[in-house]
């Protein structure tokens, strides 16, 4: 494993360095503070050709693997887009991923192409308010009828629901034994819109990320077609679980670039800002801990690296991918406190952007799973100890 970039990965980084140049911290306080989805900025992703950057060639995308992928997604976030631009962008690099392995040639005809495009958006919904972590307590039942399905239940944490025309879809398909917890349950990717009869959208109010919505959503009899049903039914938990890695790497690629920007903000004032005739820049008080989540986040991204080769050359991924997003999401919380710190009072201010980066990073703490989760992981599978839970 080389740890350097090559020549093709350095020009993906610059190229998406460029792209976000027009879309700085200005853009996205505003479309924060405004409750406004970014769409200036999806649109210029998606006319660049990067919403399909991990879509195979075949249909109308880049063909890269997880390691660009999370390089761009690293990039967005360092940018000052933070967690906003991520999840704006991140189901077109990801979410695809079950349909192109698993799915049908004609299935994925139907969609990959609009994808890779950015003619369509893509939200996933599989969370649920009463299963949180466990997936297999899902209620949200599928019941066949004929050549359809008739969908109802509820799921929460639907990203971008407002703005999608299609989704992810887990739902069960079967009642859930205990003998086998996770059977019964159907991955979907099919057409979506908060418009469609039965569907009801509401959305979440919370602490960042204004500038891409979060909802819960309610299915009433819903019916989609069979034919976008990916892979055999009750099969559909192993297609989602087959990508938790990748996940977990873009998480940790959000967090190392959120993080980076954080110091990089704090260095920059803290050359600036003086006080008792001395730049602060200049004390070891502000020295210290911003060389000190430098070096914290300079090895993060390594991790990041490894568990993205890892992925791409189909080695056991879970370990490093886990790993990589449990260090690299405390990390990228602590060095965005330590930026407001450096800050001062005006750390607080909305103005030098870091409280919203320290919003938005507290995401990846806590989301797709929970980091108390992932040292369960760990416990587990790697440190060979008894389940905890």
């Amino acid at each position: 494993m080389n740890f350097e970039l090559g020549q093709e990965r350095r020009l993906i980084r610059e190229q998406i360095r460029e792209l976000c140049a027009d879309f700085g911290d200005e853009y996205w306080r505003e479309k924060n503070r405004n409750h406004e989805f970014a769409w200036e900025f999806f649109d210029t992703f998606a006319d660049d050709g990067w919403c399909g950057i991990t879509i195979p060639q075949e249909y109308g995308g880049q063909g890269y693997g997880v390691q660009e992928a999370a390089l761009v997604q690293q990039e967005i976030a360092r940018s000052g887009a933070a967690m906003a631009g991520t999840s704006i962008t991140s189901h077109h690099v990801f979410s695809t991923a079950p349909l192109v392995e698993f799915g049908d040639e004609e299935h994925k005809r139907r969609y990959l192409p609009k994808i890779a495009d950015g003619d369509v958006m893509v939200c996933t919904g599989v969370t649920e308010p009463n299963a949180g972590t466990d997936t297999s307590s899902i209620e949200t039942v599928a019941e066949r009828d004929g050549d359809e399905y008739v969908v109802n239940g509820q799921k929460i944490w639907t990203s971008k629901a407002q703005e999608a025309d299609v989704i992810m879809l887990l739902a069960r398909t079967a009642p859930r034994e205990e003998s086998d917890r996770f059977g019964g349950l159907s991955l979907f990717f099919t057409e979506f819109s908060k418009d469609t009869d039965g569907v009801d959208v509401s959305e979440i109010p919370k602490a960042g990320r204004g500038a891409a919505d979060s909802n819960e959503v309610w299915f009433d009899d819903v019916r989609i077609p069979a034919a976008d049903r990916i892979g055999e039914e009750g099969d559909g938990f192993s297609y989602l679980l087959s990508f938790a890695n990748s996940e977990r790497i873009s998480i940790a690629a959000n967090a190392v670039g959120i993080g980076q920007a954080a110091v990089e903000k704090a260095a920059d004032y803290a050359r600036e800002r003086e006080v008792f005739d001395s730049a602060i820049g200049s004390y070891q008080a502000i020295q210290h801990p911003l060389a000190d989540a430098w070096s914290k986040l300079e090895l993060d991204e390594l991790a990041v690296r490894k568990a993205a080769w890892l992925y791409d050359n189909d080695e056991d991924a879970g370990a490093a991918a886990n790993a990589a997003k449990l260090r690299a999401s405390e990390d990228a919380l602590e060095a965005c406190e330590r930026a407001m710190r450096v800050h001062g009072g005006m750390g607080y201010a909305q103005e030098y952007d870091v409280e919203r980066y320290w919003r938005e990073t507290m995401i990846n703490v806590i989301a797709p799973i929970s980091n108390e989760m992932v040292k369960n992981y760990i416990g587990q599978h790697v440190l060979d100890l008894p389940r905890s839970y």
